[in-house]
């Protein structure tokens, strides 16, 4: 077991942590993970498109894409397991084909990880359809205003605004800055949890309706004037998105601005997130939106600036989007150990509740054979000042006060007269508590130097890696935890 250890030296970690999650592996091309996932933009036949969606079934309508009727999305299938979206617009849109084939065939140019790609369309008769990929984790909307299980959390909530902001860059760079009615909904969730842009709003909308919601409140005031989009207009509805991402509602961006002219910006933030952002980085992201909202259009930044100003306050940036989101993932759940005990089961969910109970309910029996030798100087003060502080540290990690107990924990720790993988294993789980991932894995590494048999170790390993999104490595010593404590049972 010491090369295990080993291997998960602090050198090891971080030369093998995955690429960031903010460095695009090739915007353009899509990443190298999506590249030739999807043939380059075509054409379909009307009867490949009913085929896909079982005949435009009402069963297939998905609300995923932020379109309302007459313009109906539906989920449709292609062979090999390829899922599609499928927008149907009414008989009164795209009155000239060869401006809808044009336009369609442009957006369909674009190529990036950041949008829902438009993979095609068709243009037979009376009928009009575009197809793109389809994200199957729904909306912005739905995460953000109408969650179940739990609200959006703050890292995830910023890279969704630099997500969004890096495609509108990309749409930009490409000749495509027009964008119409960005709002909540045209930010669809893929597979892995990553937050990408619609590409049906870049359409120029013809006939399809107006470029914005009839609710003038989050309207650009240029557009009421001028009912012409602009590049300033689509960073003025990223500003209502940055609104949007802070306070979990759809604000009206006067209301807004009227708060943060008072200072009372912090009566914007959301109260799900409460504890779980600093007052600076709040304050970044309220001068951020202000910015975009600025009634002349003029004094708004554009979209690069926005990339910039948004990299820097990225938060967990190696933890994948999925983990964020709490997405089951499908690389991860296809090597999923087929047997595990329920700290094994713990673990993979990441379930530090569940592992908190465990660990509580064990205590400290692990211990027992460490060897522990003490000189008959250390029998004093300094001795019962070590034991008083691992007592009330074992106070504090019964009451859940897992601040308390890093701190109770460290001072047992420090004082170097007593050795406790137990100790090192709360110490652990508090500082997952915390969302100290980095710190909570040197723990469980230490508490496996002292106890190089102990199944626990390995199992918080295991939670530690799986929440640094080290997904392969996680599994892996998943694993042996489970090998090693069969084993231990057996004995």
């Amino acid at each position: 077991m010491g090369a295990r250890c080993s291997k998960f030296s602090f050198c090891w970690f971080h030369s093998h942590l995955k690429a960031s999650v903010l460095e695009s592996s090739d915007l353009e091309n899509g990443g190298k993970n999506d590249r030739n996932t999807w043939p380059s933009f075509g054409e379909f036949s009307l009867e490949q498109l009913k085929a896909a969606t079982s005949g435009f079934s009402p069963d297939n309508i998905v609300s995923e894409h932020g379109e309302k009727a007459p313009n109906v999305v539906y989920k449709g299938k292609l062979d090999k397991d390829r899922y599609i979206a499928v927008k149907r617009f009414n008989r009164l849109a795209w009155p000239d084909p060869r401006q809808f084939l044009e336009e369609a065939k442009s957006v369909g140019n674009l190529r990036s990880e950041r949008l829902a790609n438009l993979i095609g369309c068709c243009c037979e008769g009376d009928e009009r359809l575009l197809v793109a990929e389809f994200m199957p984790n729904e909306t912005l909307a739905k995460h953000l205003f109408h969650w179940e299980n739990q609200p959006m959390k703050w890292a995830m909530r910023l890279r969704v605004a630099l997500y969004l902001a890096q495609a509108l860059e990309y749409c930009s760079s490409k000749g495509r800055a027009l964008y119409h009615d960005l709002n909540a909904y045209r930010i669809l969730f893929d597979k892995d949890g990553n937050p990408r842009l619609s590409c049906f709003g870049l359409m120029k909308n013809s006939r399809d309706g107006k470029s914005y919601s009839t609710n003038l409140a989050f309207t650009p005031p240029e557009y009421l004037r001028t009912g012409r989009v602009t590049p300033e207009s689509v960073v003025y509805s990223f500003g209502t998105l940055l609104l949007d991402l802070m306070s979990g509602k759809h604000i009206p961006p006067s209301h807004a601005l009227d708060l943060i002219r008072g200072k009372n910006f912090l009566m914007l933030m959301d109260s799900a997130l409460e504890g779980h952002f600093s007052n600076d980085d709040g304050t970044e992201l309220v001068r951020l939106a202000t910015r975009c909202l600025q009634y002349e259009a003029r004094e708004r930044p554009n979209a690069k600036s926005l990339v910039t100003a948004l990299m820097s306050l990225q938060k967990e940036s190696e933890v994948p989007s999925y983990v964020l989101m709490g997405i089951p993932n499908e690389a991860a759940s296809a090597t999923q150990p087929l047997s595990l005990t329920p700290f094994g089961e713990a673990c993979l969910r990441i379930d530090l509740t569940a592992i908190h109970e465990i660990l509580e309910k064990t205590g400290y029996k692990d211990d027992e054979g460490i060897a522990n030798e003490l000189s008959f100087q250390m029998w004093t003060s300094q001795m019962q000042e070590t034991l008083n502080s691992k007592k009330h540290g074992d106070t504090a990690f019964r009451a859940k006060d897992f601040s308390t107990a890093i701190d109770c924990y460290t001072q047992f720790i420090d004082g170097g007269t007593m050795v406790s993988p137990t100790v090192y294993a709360r110490r652990c789980l508090s500082y997952l508590m915390n969302d100290m991932a980095q710190e909570a894995l040197g723990d469980a590494m230490q508490a496996q130097v002292v106890s190089p048999e102990w199944p626990t170790a390995l199992y918080l390993q295991a939670t530690c890696l799986f929440s640094l999104g080290m997904e392969a490595d996680a599994q892996e010593t998943l694993k042996d935890g489970t090998n090693l404590e069969a084993k231990r049972n057996k004995n």
